[in-house]
């Protein structure tokens, strides 16, 4: 990399961090330390990344749980390896049979759109193949954080309060009473600084760890699972879960100036980073802060964005091909349609054929991509009453439209927002990285390698850089620190202008950079309580 780590041309509170034997970064300090922690009994990258990942359903359960799905790339040995370990719909849900229960969209709470969660299975799959530690040994931070306690951050309590308010609004039926006793107790939710414990949460990690996560798919937990969803009409059955087993995969990736830049591949949208970056690399870039620059990654976010939206889905169920969609013949005749002015997309037609990130890095080379979520905050408001596992409602992104590529059906898995990236030059790993939160992810991905590659920027400059999000049509959200004089400039070319909030909505990432020495790089997003824990 060819940075100058002493500038920082954007406004943060963190500065680029430097390390030689390890380093955790993500957005609770917390999970970071207890990653850094299993670093230093022994355990390698990949147990680390599993630690802090399970202390995420705990220190950071507004946007993940023990019943998310996960994704991880893995560096190890001098290779790249993929895990997908998203969950499918229930074999016993159907587009009819919510149709029939007088659904027209997929709901977002409730038990219709829980899928088979995969994150106790992504722990025990990484950790049996790469890890150096037992299980046991890798959870044990988590369930002491879950058993003793621990204070809420600023960010942290935000987004609890506000999932609180709104739940609190909207969720009646009994089958949400257990989500309550869990993050509500004592009829409200904790405070910035007030401690907060789940030792039901304790309880359940125990039993994953004690098992490999066996109980969850086909035991105890399982039958707790199967019992709950019968009782208040789900589709979610102990059969579903017996029948799941994490999946191993190959990355897909593309040759941005240089850098390879990896993605898994669908039913995960870093198809849509990968469109963007191939529409993009076909012009050239002398100014990060120029409108015509945002102008390109605008258009190009855009085209890929809708193209993403209606042909990715499960990967056997895609009606066109990854391959053709990366092609720069498609690429090309992407980009002949950017001119000068907004344009409003629609999809080509190529040939037949509420989430936590993490990254970690240790001293011998490896390197871990990871990223879990529950979707939404806090998923589908159905926790499991004596466990603390809180439900995603992943399949809220199938559509019931019988000929929509991403149509509900059972056993399918959906189009997934949650997305790890990874990024080598010249076959040697340069690290992961990642932004979380919904659809800007792929967006936020663009823009992180360009501010990497093509404006020499550090990694916590990287992330600091202010963010657009295409939202639909014209419209575009512009970060608050976003330069004044190029949004009217953007306006005039037509996009239409909206300013987001100051504290949410742009995602939130982290990176790790291995240098040509050796020495880890790494910086972590200042729009949350982000941290690295590092020696």
């Amino acid at each position: 990399m060819s940075f100058d780590p002493l500038v920082y041309p954007y406004p943060s509170a963190r500065t680029v961090s430097y390390a030689r034997h390890g380093m955790v970064a993500t957005s609770q300090p917390l999970a970071a330390q207890a990653g850094l922690t299993i670093l230093q009994k022994g355990g390698n990258a990949i147990d680390a990344a599993v630690a802090t990942a399970a202390c995420l359903t705990v220190c950071e359960p507004t946007s993940n749980g023990i019943g998310g799905d996960a994704f991880a790339m893995i560096w190890t040995d001098g290779h790249l390896h993929g895990l997908n370990s998203s969950g499918p719909a229930p074999r016993g849900i159907s587009r009819q049979a919510l149709r029939a229960l007088g659904h027209e969209s997929m709901p977002a709470h409730g038990w219709a759109p829980v899928t088979v969660p995969g994150a106790p299975g992504a722990w025990a799959t990484l950790c049996r193949r790469f890890g150096r530690l037992p299980l046991h040994e890798v959870l044990a931070p988590a369930i002491e954080y879950a058993e003793k306690g621990y204070p809420l951050s600023p960010t942290l309590g935000r987004y609890w309060r506000l999932a609180g308010e709104r739940f609190a609004k909207n969720l009646k039926g009994p089958e949400f009473s257990s989500w309550f006793e869990t993050f509500a107790p004592d009829g409200r939710v904790p405070d910035i600084g007030e401690i907060w414990r789940s030792p039901y949460h304790a309880r359940a990690l125990r039993n994953i760890a004690d098992t490999e996560a066996e109980s969850f798919y086909r035991g105890d937990l399982a039958e707790i699972i199967d019992h709950f969803s019968r009782k208040h009409g789900g589709y979610l059955r102990a059969e579903d879960l017996a029948a799941f087993h994490p999946e191993w995969v190959d990355p897909i990736g593309v040759n941005y100036r240089g850098y390879h830049v990896w993605e898994i591949p669908p039913n995960g949208q870093g198809l849509v980073a990968l469109m963007a970056l191939n529409i993009l690399k076909g012009f050239e870039f002398t100014a990060r802060d120029d409108v015509e620059t945002y102008h390109r990654q605008i258009e190009a976010t855009k085209l890929a964005f809708v193209d993403g939206l209606k042909y990715i889905t499960q990967r056997e169920h895609m009606q066109v091909s990854v391959e053709e969609l990366l092609s720069e013949h498609y690429a090309d005749t992407r980009r002949q349609l950017l001119g000068d002015s907004a344009l409003l997309p629609e999809p080509g037609r190529p040939a037949d054929g509420g989430t936590v990130y993490l990254a970690t890095g240790d001293g011998e080379g490896n390197m871990v991509s990871y990223i879990q979520s529950n979707y939404m905050g806090f998923g589908s408001g159905v926790v499991i009453p004596g466990t603390g596992i809180s439900l995603q409602n992943r399949g809220h992104t199938f559509s019931l439209e019988k000929e929509h590529h991403n149509c509900l059906e059972p056993g399918k898995k959906t189009y997934h927002t949650i997305i790890p990236a990874f990024m080598t030059r010249n076959g040697e790993a340069m690290g992961p990285f990642g932004v979380m939160g919904g659809f800007m992810q792929p967006q936020g991905h663009v823009q992180v390698v360009m501010n990497t590659v093509d404006f020499s920027l550090n990694p916590q400059a990287a992330l600091d850089a202010p963010r657009y999000q295409w939202e639909e049509g014209t419209r575009v959200n512009l970060e608050h620190h976003f330069p004044p004089h190029l949004a009217d400039a953007l306006a005039r070319r037509g996009h239409t202008i909206n300013w987001g909030m100051p504290w949410g909505g742009f995602g939130r990432g982290q990176i790790i950079w291995r240098l040509a020495n050796g020495t880890l790089c790494g910086g972590t997003d200042h729009r949350t309580d982000g941290h690295i824990a590092m020696f």
